[in-house]
């Protein structure tokens, strides 16, 4: 997912949809530990999502558009 489909999206469907990737990143920490990952990778991609899901509301937030 771009920068620009982030930007997209509206501020409750990023929400939403950080959830739903902490969820799977929970999941796949615990696939992990138990040894069962096939794609390490995954992990990380996640993480930046998601924080670059928080960026795109914190600045949304800063420029008034969300309450």
């Amino acid at each position: 997912m771009t920068n620009k489909e982030i930007r997209e999206l509206t501020t409750e469907e990023l929400n939403k949809k950080i959830e739903e990737y902490k969820e799977e990143l929970f999941n796949l920490r615990f696939s992990q530990a138990t040894g069962n990952l096939e794609k390490p990778s995954r992990i990380n991609e996640l993480r930046k999502l998601v924080a670059r899901m928080k960026t795109i509301i914190r600045e949304r937030e800063l420029n008034g558009e969300v309450k």
